[in-house]
Parts: C-alpha cells; sequence; structure tokens
C-alpha cells in the first residue's frame, strides 16, 4: 500500500490547471497545422492560420489560448493499492483554486445554477474517478468551455433506429450546432450504457488523441466515415465555410439494456485541451 498525501494532489491539479490552458497537445496541433495545409477554401484556410497563429503566441506569453478557460473536469484513474492521505476531492477543487488564481485565469462557475453567482475561483471541479490496479494516481485536467458544452446532446434511440439512426444524429447535432462552438470540432461520441452513461463516454471520448483512431476497426471506421461527412456539410472554420469543419471524431462504446440505443454526443471547439499526469 502506498500513501499519497494529498497535498500532492493538489499540487498536480494546480500545474495542470495552467498547463492544459496554455498549452494545446501536440496532436491537435498537428492535426489543426495539417488541415490549414489542406484546405482549398481561401478564408478557411486563413482562419486556420489565425488560430495556429493564436496557440503559438500563448506558448510563447504562457497564456490562455482561449479566453473561455472553461469549468475543470478532472478525471482521476486511482491505483487500488493508494491510500490518500486527506480529502481527495477537497485537494481537487483547492488545487484548480489556486491554479485558477495564480495563473489568472477566467473564473467561469457560479454556484447555483438559476441564482447566478460566481463563487470567484473556479470551483466546484467536476470530478470523475476510476478505480484500477496499481499504486499510481493518473489526474488528467480537461477544461471545458461551454461555446462547445451547449452544442452537445444526448438521446435514447430505438434499437431499430440502428447503425444509421446513430450517425443520422451525430450529424443533425454538428448541423444544428453550426458555428457556435467555434469550429474546427472535434466530436466526441458515446454509444451505449444508460442515459448518463453515454454521456460520460462522450466526454471521456475527447480525451483520446485526435490521431489515435478506435481500437475497434468496426468503430474506428465509423470514426473516419462520420468525420469525412460531417467535414462535408461545409460548415468549415469559425462557420465561415470550407471542408475543415472537425479535426476528428472519437467514439466510445458500452454494452447496454436490450431496449435501448443511448446515444451521446460531446462537442469540443479546436481548443480541444486537456493534460495529464502520474503521481
Amino acid at each position: 500500500m502506498r500513501t499519497i498525501d494529498a497535498t500532492l494532489i493538489t499540487n498536480t491539479v494546480k500545474k495542470l490547471c495552467i498547463e492544459a490552458n496554455c498549452f494545446l497537445s501536440r496532436d491537435i496541433k498537428n492535426c489543426i497545422t495539417k488541415a490549414e495545409r489542406n484546405e482549398p477554401w481561401p478564408q478557411a484556410k486563413e482562419i486556420l492560420g489565425h488560430i495556429i497563429k493564436n496557440y503559438e503566441i500563448a506558448e510563447q506569453k504562457n497564456q490562455p489560448v482561449c479566453q473561455d478557460t472553461g469549468v475543470a473536469c478532472v478525471f482521476l484513474k486511482i491505483g487500488q493499492d493508494v491510500h490518500i492521505n486527506g480529502d481527495i476531492n477537497e485537494a481537487i477543487h483547492e488545487g484548480v483554486r489556486q491554479g485558477y488564481t495564480e495563473g489568472y485565469l477566467r473564473k467561469s462557475v457560479v454556484a447555483d445554477p438559476l441564482n447566478r453567482v460566481n463563487t470567484g475561483d473556479n470551483t466546484p471541479a467536476m470530478i470523475y474517478i476510476d478505480l484500477v490496479p496499481g499504486d499510481k494516481i493518473e489526474i488528467t485536467v480537461a477544461p471545458k468551455g461551454f461555446g462547445s458544452e451547449n452544442m452537445s446532446q444526448v438521446a435514447m434511440l430505438r434499437p431499430s433506429d440502428g447503425l444509421q439512426g446513430v450517425k443520422e444524429f451525430v450529424k443533425r447535432v454538428v448541423l444544428e450546432a453550426g458555428p457556435n462552438p467555434c469550429p474546427p470540432i472535434v466530436v466526441g461520441v458515446g454509444i451505449g450504457g444508460t442515459f448518463d452513461k453515454a454521456a460520460l463516454l462522450a466526454k471521456k471520448a475527447l480525451l483520446r488523441p485526435v490521431d489515435e483512431p478506435n481500437q475497434n476497426d468496426f468503430y474506428a471506421n465509423l470514426e473516419k466515415e462520420l468525420l469525412g461527412e460531417i467535414n462535408a456539410l461545409g460548415i468549415g472554420p469559425q462557420g465561415f465555410g470550407g471542408k475543415t469543419t472537425a479535426l476528428a471524431v472519437n467514439i466510445e462504446y458500452f454494452p447496454t439494456h436490450i431496449a435501448g440505443l443511448p446515444v451521446a454526443v460531446n462537442i469540443n471547439c479546436h481548443v480541444t485541451r486537456h493534460k495529464t499526469e502520474v503521481i
């Protein structure tokens, strides 16, 4: 049994909050660069160039890539042989509190969804925990902006809707979103489970690098097919037209009930931020 002090979790979350907001991951940057190189529409190509320049400036000046520094979604894979000395939830919230304050990141969380009073420190975080074998903790911080989050949807399809129903739903969600989520987007799709499980699968799908297809060939092919059909919609970068509406479609799936076919689409903008560290 390995003991990890809660302060180490706080310090790690604090660091990841700042880094995730200021530095895009290599897979996203490579994908945007490739899209800019292959984009035939002049205006779309120019916009992608501005996006590249923006994240380069953010890196150079250690400033947020986007003014919406999001809700702090914190994913933890906790080894079963780990004992945490302290309150893990409070440790995470404190890390977010320190990271968003010391990193001069915008505080966007309100304490009550109807009364709308800002908490002033971007807490509480949205915390997701999985227990795994081992004696380490993997922490991923994924700030989620709401221009894209607001465009996400869940549908409880019928089994008879089948594959075609799933594809039509995903494309409809992207089409209805239009320019609102600041395309080019990354489309996370969760299929199966229950109402809430499908939504979590879709959000977790956004954590997978965009250059890593699903390990299941069927779903890898479906990701590729949907990406092509979404880009054929012509929404384009920032909604001004072009062939680059989405950078990737990532699908995660799970067993479900014989009577159901839950599907969730969690959209992310081109600033698909996430940073991971193992302690």
